[in-house]
């Protein structure tokens, strides 16, 4: 049985106390099979292994920095490599990091005295605050829903318009969930350009169209490049749905065709495109909004998802069922009613849907941009799986509501795995501010 040692790392904020073992090494960072685990919430500065404690043996100890993003300070300066490590050192992991003091006995630690009376900062907490808004998450997401519902109460009445905006902002939010899990920061004025993918994928779906007449009037109509796709896959291959015969196989292989390796190819152009775009940008704006690593292919195939699936249900599903229920009972608030309901659950549910699907293959086209030998396995992997489970959904949406959840929750599952890894292989997972999962 191991002997403990009389040794202790103290930190100096929380006046948490950790025993330090005399027997192997002592490994501090944020992950899980680390002896000291930091939390990540606390400490996005530390890197997931960043320094650990040696014994040498007769008292003697020493520190190493594992090679972390931010460094290790002890007592003020940064360590290269190992140094000896002694009784009343202060050890800083990262430049505003967990702070600790190495000491053969734990310690009081001097706490502030509270003198009773109110500070300044404590009556007007945005003077303390303030500039830690931007940085946690919580004002941009606030100010657009604020937006969002000031912009859809001036729409009450008025259907179309009132239908695209909750479209609009439930999609946002589909897309903020992805963004949150995979907590790659980016500058707040840089994020309205992840919503381009969404946009040209839209704009290869459907182009609108003016009709200038009596009524001005604005359609939707196929573009060239949906044409194309669905004379590639739907003729050409076995993927027309509707000749498909209705038994379970039929089905499988008539969506794998015509609505998994079609659709999942089209949102994965504008993957593609910010992919060749970024080798041309300088390093800053590459890195920003280029293809890098699978964290980057994940959000611009999520954003690439959320256009596809507001341009497939404001332009065909929601229309369609709300002027086929206003015809059939006569009043055109069940129809829109109606449209509604199907609104929110196909926006809603397409983080278990289109955005994880093509987060998926993102993840993999991300892969092939960090490490491009591999191309020849990880793209064909990476299509084909989320081919599969988009023919899944799509063949089992006849099925009972108990499959259909099975079938999402895999799909949703699918996903996570591939941001969990995405965040374990990130060149930059030191900056990692991403959602907790467990």
């Amino acid at each position: 049985m191991e002997s403990l040692s009389s040794f202790f790392l103290q930190e100096v904020k929380s006046q948490r106390i950790y025993r330090v073992s005399s027997q192997q090494v002592t490994v501090i960072g944020r992950e899980y099979d680390c002896q000291i685990v930091l939390d990540s919430s606390q400490y996005a500065g530390v890197s997931r292994h960043h320094a650990s404690i040696r014994p040498l043996g007769d008292g003697k100890w020493e520190v190493c920095d594992l090679d972390s993003s931010n460094g290790t300070l002890i007592n003020g300066q940064k360590l290269k490599g190992c140094c000896a490590l002694k009784v009343g050192d202060r050890l800083t992991l990262g430049s505003q990091g967990a702070e600790f003091i190495f000491l053969e006995q734990p310690q009081a630690m001097p706490t502030p005295v509270n003198s009773g009376s109110v500070s300044l900062t404590q009556l007007v907490p945005i003077l303390s605050t303030g500039k830690q808004l931007g940085r946690k998450g919580f004002l941009i997401p606030g100010v657009l829903t604020v937006i969002a519902v000031v912009s859809m109460f001036s729409t009450l009445g008025n259907f179309e318009w009132f239908s695209l905006l909750l479209g609009f902002y439930l999609g946002l939010g589909a897309f903020a969930i992805v963004y949150f899990l995979c907590g790659k920061p980016k500058p707040w004025w840089l994020l309205p350009v992840l919503a381009v993918p969404g946009i040209i994928t839209a704009l290869m779906i459907a182009v609108p169209v003016i009709y200038v007449g009596a009524q001005t009037r604005v359609e939707l109509e196929s573009s060239p490049v949906l044409e194309l796709f669905i004379h590639l896959f739907r003729e050409k291959l076995p993927g027309n749905v509707e000749a498909a015969r209705p038994d379970f196989i039929s089905q499988f292989i008539a969506h794998f065709f015509g609505a998994g390796m079609m659709e999942e190819l089209m949102k994965a152009i504008p993957i593609f495109l910010f992919l060749i775009v970024g080798l041309f940008l300088p390093r800053w704006w590459r890195s920003q909004i280029g293809v890098n690593e699978p964290l980057d292919g994940i959000l611009i195939g999520a954003s690439s998802a959320v256009g596809f699936t507001l341009i497939e249900t404001l332009g065909q599903y929601v229309p369609k069922i709300a002027q086929q229920v206003a015809e059939a009972t006569g009043q055109a608030g069940a129809g829109a009613f109606v449209g509604l309901q199907l609104l929110i659950p196909r926006v809603l549910g397409s983080v278990a849907g289109h955005v994880a699907y093509s987060g998926y293959f993102g993840y993999f086209i991300g892969l092939f941009a960090l490490k491009p030998s591999s191309w020849w396995i990880s793209l064909p992997v990476g299509y084909f799986t989320a081919s599969v489970l988009h023919a899944f959904w799509n063949s089992t949406a006849s099925q009972n509501l108990i499959v259909l959840t099975v079938v999402g929750v895999i799909s949703y599952i699918f996903l996570v795995a591939a941001i969990l890894k995405a965040r374990a292989i990130s060149p930059t997972r030191a900056q990692n501010f991403s959602t907790r999962l467990n």
